[in-house]
């Protein structure tokens, strides 16, 4: 599902600003309603919804946060770290910090009336013209009462206040409290027009945030769940649904720096491709990748290396054995190389990282080296989900592509992927080396080329201090589709 304004949703919305999430939502949050924004310990919900403030902000959209868990310069030391100035938006009136501060023996007394607060919002949002609240765990204050019939009509004079008022307001709370589970969860939820789910899960020994849109009145949108990440910037939602055919053409060939492989490809890769290069470990698969690397940047052009398993600085004294120099490439700005272990962080981590490679760097090509090392992501879904966003969003940009991957067995009808990414790569090329005569030769063939006349059949191959040279006869004679 991508967001087509034009699609005529009969609920009017409010941006949140938020990277992936208006995707989500079909364009953001209900205006004049309330959103409940629920999640346990450490799952983001007072940094989205902080974030959400800040974003309308500085669209000019006034906000102000009511905080019953955190002080005023919390916040802001939190805002900082994603480096979005709030002190500067109070001093200019877009924005408002309010810190609730209330004697816990007379909320247990029974003496606290929450109009005392709602005072305190009507005020601000007068002064202000602010049209948008968050109201960040109203559960801490609600606990105290210990009357179930006293939390509930307190909820409703901050929901009838609210709306009342017009106000787009976000409210957060804890979800999974076994002390709050069953006394005002459903009254919230019936409440809200809209309800999001937050959670951090742990898998593979690999941290993963996820959110669902569990209901929104009278509109459409995404309903599955939804890995994000919170990064430097702020709250960055990658939405599966983005996946959405949107792929260009497929251009001109460019060589693909084997002179011999060239010959048997019609020309080389094509701009705007996929092509993967399989094979076990030692057939060239590296080689292949970087001489390519060496012919892009004598057109000029720029290439990221996205690698998996080896340093740059490895790689590149590597291939000086095959003749094969980096250096340059490297010294002239056309050749970036972007290096992380595949454990590090989850697949949203791992995404948006590359995706800010992509936008800082403009590159017309890359490499990534090898995708088998994806599955260390977390799971075999998880190295999926990975590359087809990671492809298709490389494809959407006519950005060609070049992949490795690493296989257990010489078959070339097992493992082609690994990852079952086939059909969403344009050229297959297998590697592999067979013994004859006492010695290991490296063989190559064409699994596929997508609209090319490509060779068939099976060709020898040596990696020289020269580089890669290709039998051009091959085993037995033939080219075909």
């Amino acid at each position: 599902m991508t967001y087509d304004p034009s699609a005529g949703d009969p609920v009017p919305k409010t941006s949140t600003g938020i990277q992936g999430l208006d995707e989500v939502l079909n364009g953001g949050l209900p205006t004049g309603c309330l959103t409940l924004l629920s999640g346990g310990p450490g799952s983001g919900k007072t940094i989205l919804a902080l974030e959400f403030l800040v974003r309308g902000a500085l669209a000019g959209r006034p906000g102000i946060l009511l905080t019953f868990e955190e002080r005023e310069e919390a916040l802001r030391r939190y805002a900082r770290a994603f480096g979005w100035d709030v002190e500067a938006l109070e001093r200019n009136g877009r924005l408002a910090l309010i810190a609730a501060r209330f004697d816990a023996n007379a909320i247990i007394a029974g003496e606290f009336d929450v109009g005392a607060i709602l005072a305190v919002l009507r005020q601000q949002s007068e002064a202000l013209g602010a049209r948008q609240v968050v109201i960040d765990a109203p559960d801490v204050f609600l606990r105290l009462l210990g009357n179930s019939v006293k939390e509930r009509a307190e909820l409703h004079k901050i929901n009838d206040w609210l709306r009342d008022q017009g106000m787009t307001a976000v409210v957060t709370v804890k979800a999974g409290s076994p002390d709050t589970s069953n006394q005002y969860d459903e009254l919230l939820d019936y409440m809200a027009d809209c309800v999001i789910q937050l959670d951090q899960r742990v898998a593979e020994q690999v941290t993963t945030r996820r959110m669902r849109v569990v209901k929104y009145r009278g509109s459409n949108c995404g309903r599955n769940e939804y890995p994000f990440a919170i990064t430097d910037r702020g709250v960055w939602i990658i939405p599966v649904t983005r996946a959405s055919l949107s792929q260009r053409a497929l251009g001109s060939a460019v060589s693909s720096g084997v002179p011999g492989l060239d010959a048997i490809l019609s020309g080389g890769y094509r701009r705007g491709s996929c092509t993967l290069i399989t094979g076990t470990s030692g057939t060239g698969k590296t080689t292949f990748a970087c001489a390519f690397v060496r012919s892009v940047a004598s057109l000029g052009e720029r290439l990221l290396y996205l690698d998996f398993e080896e340093s740059w600085e490895a790689i590149v004294s590597c291939m000086t054995s095959s003749g094969i120099d980096l250096r340059e490439p490297l010294g002239s700005g056309h050749l970036r190389f972007l290096s992380v272990m595949p454990e590090s962080q989850g697949i949203e981590e791992h995404l948006i990282q590359v995706f800010r490679a992509i936008e800082d760097f403009q590159p017309a090509f890359m490499v990534v080296d090898a995708i088998s090392a994806c599955r260390r992501m977390g799971s075999e879904h998880a190295a999926f989900d990975y590359l087809l966003r990671l492809i298709d969003h490389c494809k959407a940009r006519g950005i060609t592509t070049l992949l490795t991957n690493l296989t257990a067995f010489q078959s070339e009808t097992e493992e082609i992927t690994g990852i079952d990414l086939s059909s969403v790569i344009d050229t297959v090329i297998i590697l592999r080396n067979t013994e004859s005569a006492g010695a290991f030769r490296r063989e190559l063939a064409i699994l596929k080329s997508r609209g090319r006349n490509h060779s068939n059949r099976v060709h020898e191959f040596r990696i020289t201090g020269h580089g890669i040279e290709i039998d051009s006869e091959p085993k037995e004679a033939g080219h075909g589709r």
